[in-house]
């Protein structure tokens, strides 16, 4: 019996969905403070990228590299942070943080530097604007 790709709860609570790739959810972190995307394989049970086949890993990294490129052309920041820790939330899910000096967190990680600040309708509206052209290049 096979399982079915579920999204954890944390990030279903945390996250808003924007769209589906070939491999993976795109959601958007509901924290405002930072350009905030997060690639969730859609496959169940999944951990650690090495669990991943090979060609899932090539897929999630031109996934990961697309979404970053159009990141950054879209906001303009000055680092673009990638990581995929899992601490908290076990499912293989990988966050995409562009960053920019002089941000609350500069520069060091954005974890634990402030409670979230979850965006207002209108400012979730002006964002989903901006993420469109990104989310076209993963198409």
């Amino acid at each position: 019996m096979s399982r079915e790709f579920e999204l954890h709860e944390r990030l279903a609570a945390d996250t808003i969905l924007l769209g589906r790739t070939r491999l993976c959810e795109v959601r958007l972190m509901n924290e405002k403070t930072w350009p905030w995307v997060i690639l969730v394989p859609a496959i169940a049970g999944i951990r650690e990228i090495y669990e991943l086949s090979e060609t899932q890993q090539q897929r999630l990294m031109t996934e990961s590299s697309e979404l970053s490129r159009a990141m950054m052309e879209a906001f303009g920041g000055d680092k673009m942070n990638v990581a995929a820790l899992g601490n908290m939330v076990p499912q293989l899910h990988v966050h995409h943080i562009v960053r920019f000096k002089g941000d609350p967190a500069w520069p060091g990680p954005v974890w634990g530097t402030q409670a979230p600040v979850p965006y207002e309708e209108n400012e979730l509206a002006r964002m989903k604007q901006a993420l469109e052209p990104v989310l076209a290049s993963l198409a």
